[in-house]
């Protein structure tokens, strides 16, 4: 490990799980690249929509299951009620007291997971202007499982830092039980 790189730089030698970041990297650029390499100098729009699409599902998949939880220590996914057929999500985070987050790792998670929507926009303005409906279609597809999983990251980070701070405030009898004590005395004192 490099000891002279400030702790949380982007550099992969400072990760706790360097394979995991890697692979991490590689997927978000590879359907990026592929997409882009692939309208220069690939004529085949069927290979490159395939392969970009497979690269894609790879992505979201690893992602969700694996980087995730890895790196940052987050899941989330999405459960059916058999009975009335309602979907919700669940979100689960590590306990900040047995696991300790890389901040590296953070840093990579972060940034990468905020960008890759961004560079497919861009993309999609792109095909817009260039009025290339199939490479549109491509790109909406990569649109709603990047921000999927953006979207789901990101309650999953809220959801669990609420977490944290209210087991932290019931634990310590701090906020939340000056809270629990006031409004109970409020109402019993009328």
């Amino acid at each position: 490990m490099d000891q002279s790189l400030p702790e949380g730089s982007l550099s992969w030698r400072l990760s706790a799980h360097p394979i995991t970041l890697l692979w991490f990297l590689a997927l978000r650029l590879s359907s990026l690249l592929v997409y882009l390499l692939g309208m220069l100098f690939i004529k085949n729009t069927v290979l490159i929509f395939i392969i970009t699409i497979l690269l894609l599902a790879a992505d979201f998949y690893y992602l969700k299951n694996i980087a995730g939880r890895r790196l940052v220590g987050l899941r989330w996914w999405n459960e059916v009620d058999a009975q009335s057929g309602d979907s919700h999500w669940v979100f689960e985070s590590s306990d900040p007291s047995t696991k300790v987050i890389n901040a590296t790792d953070k840093r990579f998670f972060w940034l990468c997971l905020y960008l890759h929507p961004v560079l497919w926009v861009a993309l999609a303005v792109v095909a817009m202007i260039r009025f290339e409906v199939i490479w549109l279609t491509l790109v909406v597809i990569a649109l709603s499982l990047t921000i999927t999983n953006t979207l789901a990251f990101s309650r999953c980070d809220k959801f669990g830092q609420a977490s944290n701070m209210a087991g932290s405030a019931l634990l310590s009898g701090g906020m939340a039980g000056s809270l629990a004590s006031g409004m109970m005395g409020r109402f019993f004192g009328r």
